[in-house]
């Protein structure tokens, strides 16, 4: 079988955009992340011990090509120093493990975050992939295509419907946990070409060049979590976090995701300054109409007109639910949906439900403390509990 990455640019925008904003605020810290897998699998992933790790080996023996670092410096908001720091890049295997724990496989990522904050896609790519091939019979392909016909005359019918005062737009945010590469190929190049006016592009860079899509995404947990290790006092950690984004962007990449312990003290760090500076909120867990809700409440007490911010929904979306939340918000404020496994990984098996998560920063457990139950990770019960302390977070 032919190698699983194809290219470095084939990971998540957000993992760039972070790389950067890291790499120029805190060269020098020391991070470890870990693999998980949240559902149980159709069989012991610990079998897959020795194609992941021939995998890695492959990632590890990949450079940017020429093409791919023109095509990252022409996005407007990728500065020409850290072009320059991927042209020489190299993963580097001894950073990454990979064991079998008893039926589980154990991916651990340790060293230099600048280094080691890149494996996480790839990595959960490679077992996805993996994963797919042992258990999907010869219709698979068949049957994605089935259901992605289906999709896209749902998408059809709704788009004939009237519609609210903002358009109805989403994005491809389905790489982590795709079926195979060659599929999200497939369901990207089908949504470009059957849904221009809806599909505004894709969270995989390399896709993104290729089809000539934007490149979707600004930040994700990792970020905000690292500057709990950053030496901030943790109660400001939130407000280092956006701050450190706002001096490395001036402007661009204005969406701030919300939930790093939670919705409501997010908002009581994300003051007037703040939402002036960025141009809408990244929704991962917990109700999203809930959340919705208190942001546009937020945004009122501030005086801010919502028509000119947005809400971007992403955990967990399929069609009908990105319909509904657009019917209930498209009339009040702009909107963006980002739709993942749904898209890139429905052939009719279940697919697994990985992450690769920050675990620690500068020797300093950190953690999510998240709106919706099990999605909070953090080996320190110690610090998890202060981490609620601090923010008065519920549990």
């Amino acid at each position: 079988m032919p190698a699983i990455i194809r290219s470095l640019l084939e990971t998540d925008l957000y993992k760039f955009t972070m790389w950067q904003a890291l790499l120029h605020s805190h060269p020098g810290a020391q991070a470890e992340y870990e693999f998980f897998c949240r559902n149980s699998p159709a069989f012991p992933l610990a079998e897959l011990k020795a194609d992941v790790e021939r995998e890695l080996d492959h990632l590890c023996g990949m450079s940017f090509s020429g093409e791919e670092l023109d095509y990252l410096r022409g996005l407007r908001f990728i500065r020409s120093d850290f072009v320059d720091f991927l042209s020489v890049f190299r993963f580097q295997r001894r950073f990454i493990s990979v064991e079998a724990d008893g039926a589980e496989l154990r991916i651990v990522a340790r060293g230099p975050q600048v280094h080691v904050m890149g494996f996480e896609i790839y990595v959960l790519c490679i077992v996805s992939e993996l994963y797919g091939r042992r258990l999907a019979g010869d219709d698979a392909l068949a049957e994605g295509r089935r259901r992605l016909a289906a999709k896209l005359a749902r998408l059809r019918a709704f788009a004939g419907e009237a519609p609210c005062r903002h358009p109805f737009q989403f994005f491809d945010f389905g790489t982590r946990r795709r079926f195979s590469a060659a599929w999200q190929d497939e369901v990207v190049s089908a949504l470009a070409r059957e849904a221009p006016a809806h599909f505004r592009g894709t969270s995989n860079v390399w896709l993104a060049m290729r089809h000539g899509l934007v490149p979707i995404g600004t930040m994700a947990h990792e970020y905000l979590q690292a500057y709990q290790g950053f030496g901030v006092r943790l109660r400001d950690f939130q407000k280092a976090a956006l701050e450190g984004w706002v001096q490395e962007y001036r402007g661009d990449l204005g969406t701030a995701l919300t939930d790093v312990v939670g919705m409501d003290a997010f908002l009581a760090d994300f003051d007037l300054y703040f939402a002036k500076l960025f141009d809408g909120l990244r929704h991962d867990s917990g109700d999203p109409v809930a959340w919705g809700e208190k942001a546009l409440a937020h945004y009122a007490r501030l005086r801010l007109d919502p028509h000119t911010r947005r809400l971007v929904f992403s955990d967990a979306l399929d069609f009908d639910k990105a319909f509904a939340l657009y019917r209930h918000f498209g009339d009040r404020i702009m909107t963006g949906f980002g739709i993942g496994t749904h898209l890139t990984n429905d052939v009719g098996i279940r697919p697994l439900n990985i992450v690769m998560k920050l675990m620690s920063c500068n020797g300093q457990p950190v953690a999510k403390l998240s709106d919706a139950p099990g999605k909070t990770l953090c080996r320190d019960e110690t610090f998890l509990a202060y981490l609620r302390q601090v923010f008065q977070h519920p549990g």
